[in-house]
């Protein structure tokens, strides 16, 4: 195998066996403006956009420690802009634009160079074996990343791929990049050595969900939650504050598109509308274009922006930059500063706050009061007191920390090679405590945690596989292990591992290769002089018990100063009150809509119910229709007014009724009682007094044997009450019938006649109501329907056919009765009952006429209550009518009581 070295000669060697070559192939092309980047020329250096580095191999931006064994990483430090290849000519790598770096992401690098001290100098973790690192800058560039992973391939410092030369670098794990692109770009390359690659930042935005990099991939770790986690987190948040009217911010490529496809599903299945999606322009057009095009689209996000309370922000590096630009020209219009005020701030963990040194100036109150989802982490004990420690001209091997110290205190080194205005001179004295949290914390990050946790996570890894090799010599699972340990090794444990780290965290990966973590919710209290407090007011652990995974503290969250006294509302429009349901809108999306008042017998109990709602049966809807109140029962009880008055008016009745019995009974022998059928009369008699107590089977809570008697009951009794005054009617009318010579109707006047109309006409309603209990006997019913607010407990009638069947026989008797009285009213006897009993009959078929209409209008116990009044005023009046002159004859007037009276007067 061939491969072309840098100064173009062919160099010769035994490639790995069974190992594919990766084609890398460059060629040196010295600059003179290169000479005038690294020496600093004056007269050829001072062009500021056309300066051109030749051999990136040479830029100083790198670390390494040595050791026997040793762990790679891919940072992301500086960001360039190089220039384009073409085919016509040989390849070469020009500098043609260098951006501002993020001071912040110096700590990515310091905590592995923490992780690989404390591991060193733990005596429990790979006793007599070194570790050591190689971390090389990607430059945020994908060329520069597959150049700077072929040198970490190499075992020497040119990059000889596959070739096992003398001095060996025993490379056994590599740390991917900051950005999900640079560790995908790593991963090409070191998946085919199957050098296990733990990868320690959150993915640009959703590619990790929608990307599984396991089957492509299988040495490709992840050293933070899954994404999908966070992203139902987000969901979970905007319920919690009831945030259903937001805006998303997002990237101008493919990464925020995809965020953008994927989250406003999620959203739309929770109810939570999307009034706007803002694409913020590229890094490059931000940067490059920062005049007309900056203004023109800042005016645009201000109008965007401006009647939205919450948004949702991809907070990627690239659009927290492009978004910092558009707040700064938000700044340079007019009223755009009240505008971008009273916003809350929901960021991704792609943000950890950091500014570029270009914006060390900028204005962040806007951010005051923002939340974030970050990757769980602890504050690790020594690694504040490693930073105090860091001097520029201490740390041998450190090729960014002059660079990181320059753009981080705003100095130059003496012996530097750039020109800045305004620019003091570095002591190196300096106090990273100084430093504004948006330049450099000196806690450690959620990211840089993650890099710590995998160097941990390797350094255990290869201490396990240390102790099995001690243990059980070269086989290791069945396998024959070299004696040299290869990094395709650690691949065997490296998913499986499980150990506390320094801190006591439990550090595992699941079934894909992800960290089984979740992601803790911070709030952002920014002051003044651009520091800020971190404060943790929730979490989401996917691994929590069920109902615990979401958790959020609303009072320890320091809102924005916008704010008067509570976080805003995020709707559309207003709340629809209990009482009302929502009604859609044409052409506006579904969080958007009016209000519509429930209809009658129908509630809402809740804010925006997309419909009304019926009550159970046994509620009712109030009268502003939101909640529904436990329906009465209706039926005429003992206790309550008018139960207790017919109670006494039947009482009273009952009474009198038994008085002028014992009157008549004791006063049998006189005429007046013995006139018109004695029997008769103690029958009438009894009939009432029964007919005023039957009232009260139709009071009080209807039970089974009151609902199945009190109908025939009362149909009876009744019957034999006329069927008496029937018999006493057409006696007297007989009586006078005989008196007249050649009479045929003597052989009709006599007990048998009376006793048989009472009995006869009795034993014809005494069928009916047996065929109707017998068939359809009423029975204790609830109605639910008649009466919106009560219950109505009444008796069923069974069959109302037969009910009107017995009334309607009543109705026949009495009007015989009434017919037969009339025509007998005029007969020339004292004594002479037809006229009253025409009077009796008269208000007894009046009460039961007007009955009818009244008993079939009303509902529930008063109902019940006209039946009853219909029997006490029908009951009364054939007592006062019939029997009120005859115990007053009786009683006040003794001396008409004799049997003179009964003789015979013509008129």
């Amino acid at each position: 195998m061939f491969a072309e070295n840098w100064d173009g000669k062919v160099l010769r060697g035994r490639t790995i066996p069974n190992e594919p070559l990766p084609i890398s192939i460059y060629e040196k092309n010295v600059d003179p403006l290169k000479e005038a980047f690294l020496k600093g020329d004056a007269a050829q250096g001072k062009k500021e956009t056309d300066c051109a580095v030749t051999d990136p191999f040479q830029f100083p931006f790198e670390y390494n420690q040595k050791g026997d064994q040793i762990i790679g990483e891919i940072t992301s430090q500086l960001g360039f802009v190089f220039d384009e290849l073409y085919f016509s000519e040989h390849p070469k790598t020009k500098l043609v634009y260098e951006l501002l770096t993020l001071p912040k992401k110096y700590q990515h690098i310091l905590s592995l160079v923490f992780a690989v001290k404390e591991i060193n100098e733990n005596a429990k973790i790979l006793p007599n074996v070194t570790l050591g690192f190689q971390i090389y800058d990607s430059y945020i560039n994908a060329r520069m990343t597959h150049q700077n992973t072929l040198k970490l391939l190499s075992t020497t410092e040119r990059i000889f791929p596959n070739f096992k030369c003398d001095k060996r670098k025993n490379l056994m794990a590599v740390i991917g990049g900051v950005d999900f692109d640079i560790s995908l770009y790593m991963a090409i390359l070191l998946g085919i050595y199957k050098i296990p690659q733990p990868y320690s930042k959150i993915a640009s935005c959703v590619l990790a969900p929608v990307m599984r990099l396991g089957p492509q991939f299988p040495s490709f770790y992840r050293m933070v939650p899954n994404e999908v986690y966070q992203y139902k987190g987000i969901v979970y948040l905007l319920l919690h504050f009831q945030w259903i009217w937001v805006g998303i911010v997002a990237s101008g490529d493919d990464n925020g598109e995809i965020f953008v496809q994927t989250l406003m599903p999620m959203l739309s299945q929770h109810g939570i509308c999307t009034a706007f999606t803002e694409k913020t322009p590229s890094i490059y057009q931000t940067t490059e274009n920062l005049g007309s095009l900056g203004l023109f689209r800042a005016k645009s996000f201000s109008m965007t922006i401006s009647k939205i309370k919450v948004l949702v922000v991809c907070a990627e590096p690239q659009t927290t930059t492009a978004l910092i630009w558009m707040i700064y020209f938000f700044s340079l219009l007019e009223g755009a500063t009240e505008t971008s005020m009273g916003k809350v701030w929901i960021m991704t963990a792609h943000w950890d706050f950091s500014l570029e040194t270009m914006h060390r100036a900028s204005d962040i109150q806007v951010f005051n009061g923002a939340l974030s989802f970050v990757i769980y982490s602890k504050e690790v004990l020594g690694f504040t007191q490693f930073l105090q420690n860091l001097h520029p001209n201490s740390a041998n091997g450190d090729g960014f920390i002059r660079i990181f110290w320059q753009q981080a205190f705003n100095c130059l080194f003496p012996d530097s090679n750039e020109h800045r205005e305004e620019a003091d001179s570095c002591t190196g004295q300096e106090s990273l405590k100084s430093l504004p949290g948006t330049l450099f914390e000196m806690s450690m990050t959620g990211q840089s945690y993650s890099i710590y946790n995998a160097a941990q996570a390797i350094a255990y890894t290869l201490h396990r596989l240390n102790l099995l090799r001690i243990k059980h010599g070269a086989m290791v699972n069945g396998r024959l292990y070299p004696q040299n340990l290869q990094p395709w090794q650690l691949n065997l444990f490296l998913k499986s591992i499980s150990f506390n780290n320094s801190e006591g965290d439990t550090v595992s990966f699941d079934e894909n290769g992800e960290l089984a973590s979740g992601y803790d919710i911070v709030n952002w209290v920014i002051f003044p002089n651009h520091s800020f407090f971190k404060v943790k007011v929730g979490m989401m652990d996917p691994w929590a018990s069920p109902g615990q995974e979401f958790r959020v503290n609303e009072k320890a969250i320091t809102r924005n100063s916008a704010f008067n006294q509570a976080l805003p509302l995020a709707r559309c429009n207003d709340h629809c009150h209990p009482g009302y349901s929502r009604k859609k809108k044409e052409g506006k999306p579904f969080c958007c809509y009016d209000c519509a008042p429930c209809p009658e017998g129908m509630i809402s109990d809740k804010n925006d119910m997309i419909a009304c709602f019926k009550c159970p049966e046994d509620r009712f809807p109030n009268k502003e229709q939101d909640q529904c109140i436990p329906r009465l029962l209706n039926f005429l009880s003992f206790s309550e007014p008018f139960g207790i008055t017919l109670s006494l008016l039947a009482l009273s009745f009952s009474l009198i009724t038994a008085f002028v019995l014992r009157v008549f009974t004791k006063y049998q022998d006189t005429p007046i009682v013995k006139a018109n059928n004695r029997d008769l009369t103690y029958a009438l008699l009894i009939c009432l007094l029964f007919c005023f107590l039957c009232c009260f089977l139709f009071l009080g809570w209807p039970h089974t044997v009151t609902c199945y008697v009190r109908q025939a009951v009362f149909g009876v009794i009744f019957t034999v009450a006329l069927s008496s005054i029937l018999a006493k009617t057409v006696t007297v009318v007989l009586a006078f019938a005989v008196t007249k010579p050649g009479s045929r109707m003597l052989k009709w006047v006599g007990k048998q006649i009376s006793h048989f109309i009472l009995f006869g006409c009795s034993f014809v309603q005494v069928c009916i109501c047996t065929v109707w209990l017998s068939t359809a006997p009423p029975f204790p019913n609830f109605d639910m329907h008649c009466l919106a607010e009560e219950i109505i407990a009444e008796c069923n009638e069974g069959s109302v056919f037969m009910f009107f069947c017995v009334l309607g026989y009543l109705g026949f008797l009495a009007t015989v009765s009434f017919t037969v009285a009339f025509l007998a009213r005029k007969l020339p006897d004292s004594f002479n009952e037809a006229k009253f009993i025409t009077f009796s009959m008269l208000v007894f078929c009046s009460v039961w006429l007007s009955f009818v209409p009244s008993y079939l209008s009303t509902k529930g116990k008063y109902m019940v209550a006209v039946e009853i009044f219909s029997i006490l005023a029908s009951s009364a009046g054939l007592l006062g009518c019939i029997f009120a002159p005859k115990c007053y004859i009786i009683i006040l007037r003794p001396h008409l009581n004799t049997k003179d009276q009964l003789t015979w007067r013509k008129y």
